[in-house]
């Protein structure tokens, strides 16, 4: 279960372990896999907000993903535990912005960061839609207190080339 009382602090998502089928023919858990991984920890943060699976079923509400993005800082391996912190980054009536980090339950090394925007999306006119007013007020309790944490060094960045000179 995901903690969401609001506070000046990211929050942890339930532990998950890398399953044999994620790992791949470099020997280390599949890039296909630390989405599902990060999905897996949104879906849970999400629910707690009163805007993931729950309500998509119930209400026929549920968020979508309009972008992502990955950074890959170390592997994880077959069996390795981890789990996820997950910072709002902002949020208006119907979009969420969140920043996560991916962290090894070994030795608390920093795995991966997922930086995703989210709309919330209704499910029978397939268009977006604002938050049902009790999720929306968690959503901006807990974007309020996101608002005072450091902005993570990933966030917002380009996929480039960088050159020299």
């Amino acid at each position: 279960m995901t903690d969401t009382a609001p506070a000046a602090a990211a929050v942890r998502t339930a532990r998950q372990q890398v399953e044999p089928g994620w790992i791949d023919y470099n020997g280390h858990m599949n890039v296909a896999y630390y989405t599902l991984a990060f999905d897996r920890a949104l879906d849970d943060l999400y629910e707690s907000l009163g805007i993931g699976p729950t309500s998509a079923r119930r209400d026929r509400l549920g968020p979508m993903a309009l972008q992502t993005q990955i950074h890959y800082l170390a592997e994880l391996l077959e069996g390795e535990a981890f789990h996820c912190e997950v910072q709002i980054l902002d949020a208006d009536d119907k979009r969420v912005h969140v920043f996560a980090t991916m962290i090894a339950e070994e030795d608390g090394r920093r795995v991966a960061t997922y930086e995703s925007l989210t709309i919330n999306v209704d499910l029978e006119a397939r268009r977006s839609a604002p938050f049902a007013p009790e999720a929306a007020a968690r959503v901006r309790e807990l974007a309020a207190a996101h608002a005072g944490l450091p902005r993570p060094e990933q966030a917002g960045r380009s996929i480039a080339i960088r050159r020299k000179g």
